[in-house]
C-alpha cells in the first residue's frame, strides 16, 4: 500500500528541511515525481535542479557516453552520480559541502503504445557521500496501465530520495504486490581503496563529488603522477593538455610504486582530497607506462620531459635493453601516446623533448608541449620542503 495523503505530505516536507541538496535525472517513466516534491511548498530549500533526458541522445549528453541499455542498474547509478556532479558545479563554492549533496537517477520501461517484449520494470539509485545504493523492481506484466505505472515509479522515486536524504521513510517494496519482484544493494564507498590497496581491484574512478565507480568509461588524457602535494603547475599544465587534445583530462595516481612501498590508505584519501570537486582521479596499481598502456589503451599520457627520458633508461629495465624495446613496443600497439612538458632538471636546466635520445622507431609516440603553451617550475618536493601548498581546494581547474 502506497502512504496515506497526510503521512506522504510529512515526509516531503521532512525531505524539505533535511538541510540536503539534491539533483535528479529520470528517464523512461516516473517524472510525476518532480511534481510531488514540488507541489509541497518548501520545494526550493531541496531541489536544485531536476532533468528529464527521454531521448537516446539526450541521455548520453546527460552522462557523457552512450550507456550500453537505457534501463539497467548501471544506467541510472550513471545518472544519479552524473546528477551529483552537476549540482556540486551548480552551487555556489561557501554553499556545497560534499556530505550535504544528493544525486538521484531513474530510469524505467513502462507501458507503451506499442506491445513491449521485455520486463515492465525501473532501476532508480542515488549517490551521496557514503556512497550509491539503487534497487531495482520487476512489475507484473499487464497489470496496471500507464499511468497507474507512472504513479508506482513516481512514488518509488520520492521514496529512494527521502532514504537518500536519511528521512524515515516506508519501503518501495510496499508499492508492489506480492508477486512482483524487487531488490535493493548499497555499494559502500569506503571500502573501494582498501579493496584497490588489497589488490582485489586494478583500478577505482573518483569522480570530483567523491563518488568511487569500478566501471567508468575510459578518459582519453590522462596525467600521472603522486600529485604530493597537487599545485599551480600541475593545474596549468592539465587545462593546456585539455586544450591541445581537445579532450576532457584525468589525473591519475598509482597505490603501489616500483622501488616504494604501497601508498597507505590515508595517504591515498588525503591526496584525493585535493581533486574534490575539481577534477576525476583514476587510482590504480599501475606503477609503470606498460602497466598503465595496458588499463588505458589508446590513452594520451601527459608527462614532463624528466618522466619521458625514464621511459628509455635501460636501468628502469634491469639494465636489459631487450625489455625495455619489449616494453616500448607494447606500448605503442597499445596506441598510447604522449604530451612532453618542458621540465627543470636537478641541475637547474631546462629540458625538452628534443633534449631526450629518443630512438627513430619511437618518435610518433611523443609530442612536444611548446615552452610557451606551458613552463612551470614549480617542484611537489620543493613545496614539501618549503610546508606550502599553492592551490585553492576550493577553486575549480576548469
Amino acid at each position: 500500500m502506497s502512504p496515506s495523503d497526510a503521512a506522504w505530505q510529512q515526509m516531503i516536507s521532512a525531505l524539505h528541511a533535511s538541510g540536503r541538496k539534491a539533483a535528479l535525472a529520470i528517464t523512461g517513466g516516473g517524472s510525476g515525481a518532480v511534481g510531488e516534491l514540488l507541489r509541497i511548498p518548501g520545494g526550493s530549500r531541496l531541489l536544485i535542479e531536476a532533468q528529464v533526458p527521454y531521448d537516446e541522445q539526450a541521455l548520453a549528453a546527460f552522462l557523457g557516453f552512450a550507456p550500453a541499455q537505457a534501463c539497467s542498474s548501471d544506467t541510472a547509478i550513471a545518472m544519479a552520480q552524473s546528477a551529483r556532479a552537476r549540482a556540486a558545479r551548480l552551487l555556489p563554492p561557501d554553499a556545497k559541502r560534499a556530505t550535504d549533496l544528493v544525486g538521484l537517477g531513474a530510469t524505467a520501461a513502462l507501458v507503451s503504445d506499442r506491445p513491449r517484449r521485455g520486463e515492465h520494470r525501473f532501476h532508480i539509485a542515488f549517490a551521496n557521500s557514503a556512497g550509491v545504493a539503487h534497487c531495482t523492481c520487476v512489475m507484473a506484466k499487464g497489470r496496471r496501465n500507464r499511468a497507474a505505472e507512472e504513479d508506482l515509479v513516481s512514488r518509488a522515486i520520492v521514496l529512494w530520495l527521502a532514504r537518500a536524504c536519511g528521512i524515515a521513510a516506508p519501503s518501495v517494496r510496499g508499492l508492489l504486490d506480492a508477486d512482483e519482484q524487487y531488490g535493493e544493494t548499497l555499494i559502500s564507498a569506503v571500502d573501494t581503496i582498501d579493496q584497490l590497496l588489497a589488490g582485489e581491484l586494478d583500478r577505482v574512478t573518483v569522480q570530483p563529488d567523491g563518488q568511487m565507480m569500478l566501471s567508468a568509461p575510459q578518459p582519453l588524457v590522462l596525467f600521472p603522477g603522486s600529485f604530493n602535494p597537487m599545485h599551480e603547475g600541475h593545474v596549468l599544465l592539465a587545462r593546456v593538455a585539455e586544450e591541445l587534445r581537445q579532450q576532457p583530462l584525468a589525473f591519475e595516481i598509482s597505490v603501489t610504486n616500483v622501488d616504494k612501498p604501497p601508498l597507505a590508505g590515508e595517504t591515498v584519501r588525503h591526496r584525493l582530497a585535493q581533486f574534490a570537486w575539481k577534477s576525476p582521479v583514476e587510482l590504480t596499481r599501475a606503477p609503470t607506462f606498460l602497466e598503465k598502456s595496458r588499463l588505458f589503451p589508446g590513452a594520451t599520457f601527459v608527462v614532463g620531459a624528466d618522466t619521458a627520458e625514464r621511459l628509455f633508461g635501460a636501468k628502469y629495465y634491469g639494465d636489459d635493453e631487450t625489455r625495455m624495446h619489449m616494453a616500448l613496443e607494447e606500448i605503442a600497439n597499445s596506441g598510447a601516446s604522449f604530451l612532453v612538458a618542458v621540465r627543470i632538471d636537478a641541475a637547474g636546466r631546462v629540458r625538452a623533448l628534443n633534449d631526450i635520445p629518443v630512438p627513430r622507431r619511437y618518435a610518433d609516440l611523443f609530442t612536444e608541449i611548446p615552452e610557451h603553451r606551458f613552463r612551470s617550475d614549480t617542484s611537489s618536493s620543493e613545496i614539501r620542503a618549503r610546508g606550502v601548498a599553492f592551490v585553492n581546494p576550493n577553486e575549480p581547474h576548469r
